[in-house]
Order: structure tokens, then C-alpha cells, then sequence
């Protein structure tokens, strides 16, 4: 690789210095490359038209207009992406002095907005839920459903917890396991990692899901979730693995680590008996593990009307973001969400 870098002040390489200083971070071939081509095409979309915008004078109804443009032709899933990409970049110009702002992060905000805000998706209220949860009197399949329920994690984040993963103030019974690091100081506390991927081995044992995270996070746990992960922990099967899994089988995979599958199977033959599941039925009417983190953002945000905590919880927000919600965990986060997480049980 040439020892030249591009110049940070010039408009002209500001992606380029990006993309230097990104490399000489330690991001892969792979990750450069991403942004490269997703940083060329806004490149390419302001210089069209009859007047062409240099990268470092986007403004924020620029980058709306771009955001705007790749709908239809890309996924939302991949918009998303390519906003992201958008929004470490100029969050990270910023940092360094070379841009006096990021027009992303309004845009951002207004994409946040749009989550989880489908008009024809069941809406469920928290006395349903209470008794949806009610009918559920197996200690793993009621810990899951409200941990899920409580945390908004993915379906795979949780199926990828640890023993160590887990931080109560009273441990009640529980393998010898320490809590890992990030946890010291944090008690009754639950860390979602941002790095397993499905094949890979971590903490000793190779994993069948993915975690989704932008970044590592530790989530509270009220004392009703606490109770439930007691009450599991003291029943929980032992396991064979190294890495100790949370949550684990108590069926035909006896003492082996829970899969989504398993987790989605359990989901649905509820919802089926409460009449929440039809075959056939789409995203707006089937209740499935991912519904409960809809559940969380809708009810948590409408209680807290703080979509920064939130998007924290969620593991939505990027390292520009994130680092102030990390500083503030010990108050603002858990203080927040113990101030106003719903109960669901009677």
C-alpha cells in the first residue's frame, strides 16, 4: 500500500481520506470496500443535476433526496445500510475538523421515526400481552418470551447469551461462572455482544445464529425479569458447552443451547392457541419473536419520548452515538428505563 494519503481539507479526497484512515484503522479490505462504493455513488448523485454539491457542503436535504433515491430500486434494508455508511462517514469528518457538521443526523432521526410505524400491523396492548405471558407457566419459555419482550434484543442475540452474558445483584442458583468485564460495577444487567456470527466460535463454541448490533450492549434488568431468570437458572439443565449458554433445551436437544428455530417453534404454538398466528399470515398479523421487539420499541418509546435511549436499548445507533449513551449507563440509561419498562406479570 503507497505511504501517500489524500488531504482531509480538500473536498475533492475527503472520501478518500476516509477511507485512508479507515484502513489504517484496522477495517478490513472487505468493509473498505463497502464504503467505497456506497460513498462514490453520493459522490456521483451530487455532482448530477445542474448543480453540483461538493461532498463536504451536502446538506441534510441533500443527503434526503439520496436516501430518497435508492428507495425502489434497493431494499429497505439496504437503504438503511448505505444511510449508515453515510452517517459514520460524516460523523467521523466532523470529529476530526474537517467537516463543521453532519447532515446525516437529522436524516437519521427522520428514518428513525419510520420504525416499527406499519398502519396494518397488530397493535397489542399490555393487558393482552399480560395474559399472553400468563398462559405460559414453563420457567424457560416465560424467561425467554420476557426477556425478549423487555430488551427488544433479536431473536439470535438472545439466543447467543452466556452464563457470563448475565449480572444479578442476588444470583440466586447459578453455575460458577464470573461475569465477564464489561458487566463489573453493572449489577442486574444483561451484555448483548456485537460479534458472534453464525459459524463462527466464541467463548469456546461455535454459534447457529448472528447478532446484529452496531455495537456491544448492556441492557437493565428490572426486578421482574431477574425473578423469571432466577427461577429458570434454578432448573436450567447442564450443558456439555464451554460457553455456558443461558438459555438451553430442556427437550429432545437436552441441555444444548436454544436456536431460533426452537425459540420461533415455542412463539408460535402460543400465539396459535391466543389466536395471534394464522398459516399464510404475513408480518402485520403473525405474532413471532421479532414482534416482541416491535412490542418494546412502540411501548418503551411512546412511555420514555426518548428515541435515543431506545435506539441504545435496541443497538440501533452507531459509535458516534452510542459512546454518550455508555458514558450515562449508570444514570440516565437504567434510570430512564426502570422509571418506565411495563410489568408483565400479574
Amino acid at each position: 500500500m503507497s505511504s501517500e494519503t489524500t488531504d482531509p481539507d480538500s473536498d475533492d479526497d475527503a472520501v478518500g481520506y476516509f477511507l485512508d484512515d479507515i484502513t489504517f484503522h484496522g477495517k478490513s479490505e472487505r468493509t473498505r470496500s463497502s464504503y467505497e462504493r456506497v460513498l462514490r455513488d453520493f459522490e456521483s448523485f451530487l455532482a448530477e443535476g445542474g448543480h453540483p454539491v461538493p461532498v463536504g457542503e451536502a446538506s441534510h436535504r441533500d443527503c434526503m433526496a439520496y436516501v430518497h433515491s435508492l428507495r425502489g430500486d434497493k431494499s429497505e434494508s439496504t437503504v438503511a445500510t448505505y444511510a449508515s455508511y453515510l452517517h459514520r462517514f460524516f460523523a467521523y469528518m466532523t470529529q476530526v475538523g474537517t467537516f463543521e457538521g453532519n447532515p446525516m443526523t437529522l436524516v437519521m432521526e427522520e428514518m428513525d421515526e419510520s420504525i416499527n410505524t406499519d398502519p396494518t400491523r397488530r397493535e397489542i396492548g399490555l393487558p393482552a400481552m399480560r395474559s399472553f405471558v400468563a398462559e405460559m407457566t414453563h420457567p424457560l419459555e416465560r424467561a425467554v418470551v420476557v426477556t425478549l419482550l423487555k430488551t427488544g434484543m433479536r431473536v439470535g442475540e438472545l439466543c447467543n447469551l452466556d452464563i457470563r452474558d448475565l449480572h444479578l445483584a442476588e444470583p440466586g442458583p447459578r453455575p460458577s461462572v464470573p461475569v465477564r468485564a464489561g458487566l463489573d460495577g453493572r449489577p442486574d444487567s444483561l451484555y448483548v455482544a456485537a460479534e458472534p456470527a453464525r459459524g463462527s466460535v466464541v467463548n469456546g463454541e461455535e454459534r447457529t445464529a448472528s447478532n446484529k448490533r452496531k455495537r456491544e450492549t448492556t441492557i437493565p434488568v428490572d426486578e421482574e425479569l431477574a425473578g423469571l431468570l432466577r427461577r429458570w437458572l434454578a432448573i436450567r439443565p447442564d450443558t456439555r458447552s464451554p460457553a455456558d449458554p443461558l438459555f438451553v433445551s430442556t427437550s429432545g436437544s437436552w441441555g444444548e443451547r436454544l436456536t431460533p428455530d426452537m425459540v420461533h417453534h415455542a412463539v408460535e404454538t402460543h400465539a396459535r392457541e391466543h389466536g395471534w398466528y394464522r398459516e399464510g399470515g404475513g408480518a402485520e398479523e403473525n405474532v413471532t419473536p421479532h414482534y416482541f421487539r416491535h412490542f418494546f420499541t412502540t411501548h418503551l418509546r411512546d412511555r420514555t419520548g426518548d428515541r435515543g435511549v431506545v435506539k441504545y436499548l435496541r443497538g440501533d445507533v452507531a459509535q458516534d452515538v452510542i459512546d454518550t449513551y455508555t458514558h450515562e449507563w449508570g444514570n440516565r440509561i437504567r434510570q430512564v428505563y426502570e422509571a418506565n419498562i411495563y410489568r408483565l406479570l400479574d
